[in-house]
């Protein structure tokens, strides 16, 4: 309100903006640029308070800052540093001051940036606290149970002593810390500049360092402390480290900083102890959603995110309004103090004064099932997981049908948000106002966890949709570890666990959907009379993105990833390939394995049924569908073979392939079965291998793509793909590389997307200069070079590409190596596995894979395996009668292999910059994608 006999100048200052509250306005200035701020700030004087908030400046600058930042007193000379603006004189530094404007929102806002916590009363809190307890007695009370507070696990710890700011900084000050993410990009500081910054700072909710990787930065913290021995179990050690998710984190926060509301993720367990400093922690049990959180899950893909305020902000306008029996368990956690948070416990943390702190998460045998669960696709049992039964539909439990009626407007029943928003939302409440007249009401809905709702492993599965399984639905990007991963670990942990095989198989039915897989194994093994597989061979092997058992002498794969149509496109091209590779006679042959059948199998009428399939024909179960067949199809000698499957990439080019089977798709399978090969994969033996194992290989998989390079293929007989949009000027281009320069071109469409979606470290320039590295005429370029058409050598149109020659489908077989030191137990390459995703396009594409998959980018094995490809990657003669648009240099970047090779890099459908990213450290820093092309692909160049 403005004092009396002031005018209130926010209507003339803000005119017709002046209907929108001041919350609204400074979020939309968000999404401005700071020279677009500056000038705003001319335009009122209003407008100049709004503009000139720190935390509007905050927001600004860590959505530009990349790398280490250095923070400059304030968040708008930050900014403006970062901007290259520098300030001209002292009358720029001055502010100016208005009188008749108030703001109940800004003032709130002003009040947290500078309140002092050294008024505020804490007690030691109700969370128990043990000292010299047992790990017997630790799994029995507290294990993925309840929280607890132990003292003494850190006595020992030179941490102890060692971990205050002051002998921190003095030792690593120049050390860069990655900072809590309040942005996309991943900020850090170095730690002398992060501890000024904190000094200097009256932030709403201060940066605080939250680093996974310092143990990389700063090795010797690891040697500071040990994991206690209460938390020394954790089944996610067994992953390499490029696949293990973050685990460790090392604290250091000012006053008023914290960790907002949050479970853990994946539902791991955690234990945080304190170095110095003393931090408020507060938890309420799962299901039970915090006063002012909401909590949405993404029905496509079951992404998790949380909205919440700020953990001083909550203890500030949140926490007063809880009646008794619906506060948080509380604890004040003091220096050497560690304390325990279960399985998906959620839990809210503010820092009374500067702190320090080192904390990990963990998956054991308490919380392992619930980690397979949190992983588990869809949507549903995410959300009872975190909230209960507010995120049970109205009709799913009479308890929460008898709530729902009685909740205010604020939270809406997820029924009504599904149609809706698409998405589920799951409300701890928001109206405060209205909480602070009816604490009943606040009472009610927190009561809910408590009616029939239960942390128990069983009754959250059943909340699974059991048609979902991680081979054919949506990954949740938010989830720990990839499907590759996640299908890694639980085999390793089948191997190297033998003891606890019972619960891995209940964690893989949870997660895979292990159980219906082996059933259906079972009826294939039944039908060819194959040996039963024993409780060893029970779980699918490998990462692959269909199940895949070995046992006896056999291998067999379902098909089972994106359904059954896609499913049968990729049985279909296989079997279409073996028939090519056989009548061909390739010395490709012998390391392939050997196909003993193929077929579909389906349930139907309450049972099993198995019908042998060559490829050869449309299956009656799937000719009696309502699938409209194409006439190509029907002409077909393969009808799913490699052309009809590119016909439907191509129709389903830029949006995801539908399954025109329908309901068919729920209840039948294509499989496949080979004999199985002796040895183990790559992927399993990658770190056993000897240097001349390694080259060995290299030179095995030159050979096979040369092999592979040079087989035949079936020429393009769809109308479709013989008229496709290609750019392609006016030469005679064959149909094959118009489909794959097509293709490409679709790609180019929406890469920019696709890159920022993946999440990958690129710089902004170069997101920024894609269509200036790849142009719109290098697809003409491209089929240029692919056809001589004034006359002289012919050149192969196309190949065949595996497009997947990974470290899971190299196998190896072992050998005595007596060359050195007598007789040495070795490994040498046999077989090429998995030829489901076959393609038709430029060769070079398969290199991609080998290098940066298989080589992790050894240039010497990379250098081994061209030495014995042999083929040219490249070889055209310019037609001296054709003209483009484009001019010489870029037909030249065309011709040169390194170029050609990182626009398919960009293009790909894969993550691929995403591992080159992973391997070469300087790219991060890259100014331009010619710079990506050298560092990465340049000795192609040489070839």
């Amino acid at each position: 309100m403005t004092t009396l006999g002031q005018r209130d100048r926010r209507p003339e200052a803000l005119g017709s903006l002046s209907v929108l509250p001041d919350e609204t306005i400074c979020v939309l200035l968000e999404y401005l640029d700071p020279r677009d701020i500056a000038h705003l700030a001319c335009v009122s004087s209003v407008m100049y308070i709004l503009c000139n908030e720190e935390p509007l400046w905050m927001s600004l600058c860590l959505r530009r800052a990349k790398g280490p930042l250095d923070y400059k007193g304030s968040w708008k000379n930050t900014t403006l540093h970062l901007e290259g603006v520098a300030p001209e004189n002292d009358a720029y530094k001055r502010p100016l001051h208005f009188d008749g404007f108030n703001s109940l929102y800004l003032y709130k806002r002003f009040y947290r940036c500078n309140t002092s916590l050294d008024g505020f009363s804490f007690d030691n809190g109700n969370v128990e606290r043990r000292r010299d307890i047992s790990l017997d007695e630790f799994s029995k009370e507290y294990d993925a149970k309840k929280p607890v507070l132990l003292s003494g696990l850190a006595d020992s710890w030179p941490a102890s002593n060692t971990w205050t700011i002051d002998q921190l900084v003095e030792k690593y000050g120049e050390v860069p810390f990655r900072i809590s993410q309040r942005s996309p990009n991943k900020i850090s500081m170095k730690f002398k500049d992060y501890i000024s910054y904190m000094k200097l700072q009256r932030d709403e909710d201060p940066l605080y360092v939250f680093d996974d990787k310092f143990g990389d930065a700063a090795p010797e913290l690891l040697k500071d402390y040990s994991v206690p021995h209460l938390f020394q179990e954790d089944w996610f050690e067994i992953l390499d480290k490029e696949s293990r998710p973050p685990y460790r984190w090392l604290i250091v926060g000012p006053e008023r900083s914290g960790a907002s509301w949050h479970v853990d993720p994946a539902l791991t367990s955690a234990w945080n102890t304190l170095l110095c400093g003393r931090k408020r922690w507060a938890l309420y049990p799962p299901g039970k959603v915090p006063l002012g959180v909401t909590v949405h899950v993404n029905e496509d893909d079951g992404d998790v995110s949380i909205d919440t305020p700020s953990s001083l902000q909550w203890w500030l306008d949140y926490y007063p309004l809880l009646a008794d029996e619906d506060k948080p368990i509380e604890c004040t956690l003091l220096a050497g103090e560690t304390i325990y948070v279960p399985s998906g416990w959620w839990h809210c943390i503010l820092n009374l004064e500067p702190t320090v702190a080192v904390t990990q998460n963990f998956v054991n045998k308490e919380n392992f099932g619930y980690v397979c669960l949190d992983m588990a696709p869809g949507y549903h049992h995410k959300g009872v997981c975190r909230a209960g039964l507010l995120a049970l539909d109205d009709g799913d439990s009479e308890d929460s049908e008898n709530e729902t009626d009685e909740e205010d407007n604020n939270t809406l029943s997820y029924s009504d948000l599904t149609r809706k928003e698409k998405r589920t939302r799951m409300n701890g409440g928001t109206n405060t106002e209205k909480h602070k007249e009816d604490a009943n009401g606040v009472s009610k809905r927190y009561n809910m966890w408590k009616n029939g709702f239960s942390y128990d492993i069983d009754f959250l599965a059943s909340f699974l949709d059991k048609e979902r399984d991680h081979y054919n639905f949506p990954w949740s990007m938010g989830n720990s570890v990839g499907q590759r991963e996640m299908r890694a670990w639980l085999s390793k942990l089948w191997v190297l666990k033998p003891e606890m095989r019972e619960l891995i198989w209940k964690g893989a039915s949870i997660a895979l959907n292990a159980e219906k897989w082996l059933r259906c194994l079972e009826e294939v093994c039944t039908f060819y009379n194959l040996p039963s597989v024993t409780e060893e061979e029970k779980l699918p092997v490998g990462t692959g993105s269909n199940p895949v058992y070995l046992f006896s002498d056999y291998a067999i794969k379902l098909f089972v990833e994106g359904g059954l149509e896609q499913s049968m496109y990729g049985l279909g091209t296989e079997l279409e390939f073996y028939d090519i590779l056989g009548r061909a006679d390739s010395p490709l042959k012998t390391h392939i394995p050997d196909v003993l059948a193929s077929g579909i199998l389906f349930f139907e009428n309450g049972s099993y049924k198995v019908v042998p399939w060559d490829g050869k024909r449309i299956p009656d179960i799937i000719s009696s569908s309502n699938f409209d067949f194409d006439a190509s199809m029907l002409n077909s000698e393969f009808p799913f073979g490699i052309w009809n499957k590119t016909l439907r990439e191509h129709r389903n080019q830029g949006k995801p392939a539908p399954d025109s089977f329908g309901t068919l798709s729920s209840h039948v399978w294509p499989y496949i079965i080979t004999k199985r090969c002796k040895g183990k994969i790559f992927a399993q033996l990658r770190d056993d291998l000897t240097w001349n194992d390694a080259q060995n290989l290299a030179f095995f998989l030159g050979q096979q793509l040369r092999n592979l390079h040079l087989l035949p293929y079936p020429p393009v007989t769809c109308p479709e793909l013989l008229n496709v949009n290609a750019v392609h000027g006016e030469l005679n281009i064959p149909a094959e590389w118009k489909v794959f320069v097509d293709a490409l071109s679709q790609k180019k469409k929406d890469v920019t997307g696709r890159l920022e979606n993946w999440g990958n470290p690129i710089p902004r320039a170069l997101m920024n200069s894609i269509d200036e590295y790849i142009p719109d005429e290098f697809f003409v370029d491209l089929l240029n070079v692919f056809k001589d058409t004034n006359g002289g050598d012919e050149i192969k149109p196309c190949t065949w590409i595996h497009s997947d020659v990974m470290d899971d489908n190299i196998h190896m077989e072992p050998y005595a190596d007596d060359s050195v030191d007598g007789q040495h137990n070795s490994w040498r390459p046999s077989h090429i596995l998995d030829f489901s995703d076959l393609s038709i396009g430029d060769p070079i594409y398969d290199l991609i894979p080998i290098y940066l998959d298989v080589f992790r980018g050894d240039t010497d094995l990379f250098k081994k395996l061209l030495e014995s490809y042999g083929l040219p990657l490249i070889r055209s003669r310019t037609p001296e009668n054709v003209t483009t648009k484009s001019t010489d240099s870029t037909r030249k970047k065309v011709l040169r292999p390194s170029y050609r090779t990182m626009c398919y890099c960009i293009l790909h459908e894969e993550n691929v910059l995403g591992a080159m990213f992973s391997i070469w450290d300087e790219l991060r820093t890259a100014e331009s994608w010619e710079q990506v092309e050298q560092t990465v692909w340049n000795l192609l160049n040489n070839y």
